[in-house]
C-alpha cells in the first residue's frame, strides 16, 4: 500500500468530519484517492455512507454524493490502515480561555494502533504554538515500537506535519482549491512529504516552514483580523455616543488609499477569529497586550447590545423583539460562538419581552431556545408583530426590509443591514 519511495499516495484517512474535514475528504477522494473518514459521531458517519451531508455547505452535497457513489470515500467509527492521516477535530477553550487540547489526543489515541512506517501524519486543528508536538509525544507513547521526528529526526519512520486551514464557510470549496497553504514540518522532510500530498488538489501555493511557525501563523491571521473588528465594534460604540452612523463613516474612512477598517457587529463568532486569539494570549499573556483587548472588546459587544435591547423594551408595555440572525455570519447556518445567538438567548432569559427568531438558514432552533419555548418566525412575521427590530445578522433574506413596517419600530442595527 505505501508509496513512500516515490511520494505519491494512494490512501488517506481523515479524522473529524466537520466543517473542514468534510470538505477536505469530499475533494482528496474526487481527485482519485480512497479516503476514509473517521468520526465519533454514528449520525454523521450513516449519513455520509447515505450520500448526503450532515453539514450546511454550497455544493458539498453534490460532491460527497458523487465519491461516496464511486466508493473513494467511505465514512466509519473505526479507524483503519492508511498512508496519510489528516487530523481536524475541534479545538475549543475552556471557560478560562484556557485551550482544550483533548480532542486532538483523542485523534491521536485513535489512529496510533493503526500506523505503519512511512505513514505521515497532519494536524489541521487550530492549535496553539507547540501542539504539533505534543500530538507527536502522545503518537510515540502510544506506539513505542516506531519512531517518531523528535526521536529520529528525517530518519523517522512516522513524519509529522501541521497545516492549518484557511477557508471560509460557505466557500470552503473553492477556497480549499485555490488558497495558499502553510505547511510546517518537524522536519523538513515531513514538511516536503506533506506539501506532496496537498498538491493533489491545492492550486495555491503550498509555502514550507517549521510546525511552531505555521501553528502561530494560524493564530496570527485570526489574532489580526480579531483587532480590526475590535478597533471597528470599539468605534461603533463611540459612533452610538455621538449619534454618528458608524457605516457611513467607516465607508467614508476606507477612501483613505492605506485604511481599510472592517465592519462592527454584535460581536465575533465562529470556531477561529472569537478562539484563536486565546491561544497567544494563554501562552504568553504579559506580552499578549493588545491582541488580549481586542478580545475583551468584541466579547463585550453583545452585552452592549442586549442593553440597548433591553433599554428600547421599556418604551413599551407589552414589548415584542424581532431578533434577524442566529448565525455567526451572513448566509450560513453556523452557530458555534455566535453572538447572535448568545445575545438572543440572553433577551430570552431576561422574561422582559416577548422575542421573536428569524433565520432563514436553520430548519429548527437550537436545543438552548426551543427548549425556552422560543418562536421562530418569518421575517414579514416578526417585521409585523415585533415592536422592536434587533438586526443582528446581515442575511441576504434581509435586505430591502420593507420601510413602511421599519419606519413604526425601534430599530437596532448592529450588523449594517439597512446600510448596505
Amino acid at each position: 500500500m505505501s508509496n513512500e519511495a516515490d511520494g505519491t499516495f494512494n490512501t488517506v484517512s481523515v479524522v473529524g468530519l466537520g466543517y473542514i474535514g468534510l470538505p477536505t475528504a469530499a475533494v482528496l477522494a474526487s481527485r482519485g484517492l480512497q479516503v476514509i473518514g473517521i468520526d465519533v459521531s454514528e449520525h454523521a458517519i450513516a449519513t455520509i455512507n447515505a450520500g448526503k451531508i450532515h453539514i450546511v455547505e454550497p455544493d458539498l452535497d453534490i460532491v460527497v454524493r458523487s465519491v461516496v457513489s464511486t466508493g473513494n470515500l467511505k465514512a466509519t467509527l473505526i479507524p483503519q490502515a492508511a498512508e496519510a492521516f489528516i487530523i481536524a477535530v475541534p479545538t475549543p477553550f475552556t471557560d478560562d480561555h484556557q485551550p482544550d487540547l483533548s480532542f486532538i489526543k483523542a485523534a491521536a489515541e485513535t489512529i496510533a494502533p493503526v500506523l505503519q512506517p512511512g505513514n505521515l501524519v497532519i494536524l489541521e486543528s487550530t492549535s496553539p504554538v507547540g501542539t504539533t508536538e505534543q500530538l507527536a509525544g502522545w503518537l510515540a507513547h502510544c506506539r513505542e515500537d516506531l519512531s517518531f521526528p523528535q526521536q529520529q529526526g528525517e530518519k523517522a519512520d512516522i513524519n509529522i506535519a501541521y497545516c492549518p486551514e484557511r477557508v471560509l464557510p460557505g466557500n470552503v470549496l473553492q477556497e480549499l482549491v485555490a488558497n495558499d497553504r502553510i505547511i510546517g514540518g518537524m522536519t523538513p522532510r515531513c514538511a516536503a512529504r506533506a506539501a506532496g500530498l496537498y498538491q493533489i488538489f491545492v492550486r495555491g501555493e503550498c509555502l514550507l516552514t517549521h510546525t511552531r511557525t505555521a501553528e502561530m501563523a494560524k493564530l496570527t491571521e485570526n489574532a489580526y483580523r480579531d483587532v480590526n473588528i475590535g478597533f471597528a465594534n470599539e468605534l461603533s460604540i463611540i459612533c452610538d455616543r455621538f449619534k454618528i452612523n458608524v457605516w457611513e463613516l467607516i465607508r467614508l474612512s476606507n477612501r483613505h488609499p492605506r485604511v481599510n477598517i472592517l465592519n462592527p457587529g454584535p460581536g465575533v463568532g465562529g470556531h477561529c477569529i472569537a478562539v484563536d486569539p486565546w491561544f497567544i494570549v494563554s501562552a504568553a499573556p504579559e506580552e499578549a497586550r493588545l491582541i488580549r483587548m481586542a478580545r475583551e472588546v468584541n466579547d463585550g459587544k453583545p452585552n452592549y447590545v442586549i442593553n440597548k435591547a433591553l433599554k428600547a423594551a421599556n418604551q413599551f408595555k407589552q414589548p415584542v423583539i424581532g431578533c434577524f440572525g442566529l448565525s455567526f455570519k451572513p448566509d450560513i447556518d453556523d452557530l458555534r460562538e455566535s453572538p447572535a445567538l448568545s445575545i438572543t438567548l440572553a433577551l430570552v432569559d431576561a422574561k422582559v419581552a416577548e422575542i421573536l427568531v428569524v433565520e432563514p438558514n436553520v430548519d429548527q432552533l437550537p436545543d438552548v431556545l426551543s427548549r425556552r419555548d422560543v418562536e421562530k418566525v418569518h421575517h414579514n412575521e416578526a417585521l409585523e408583530r415585533a415592536n422592536i427590530i434587533l438586526l443582528l445578522v446581515a442575511h441576504k433574506e434581509f435586505n430591502g426590509l420593507s420601510s413602511d413596517f421599519l419606519n413604526e419600530k425601534v430599530v437596532i442595527d448592529v450588523a449594517g443591514v439597512l446600510s448596505h
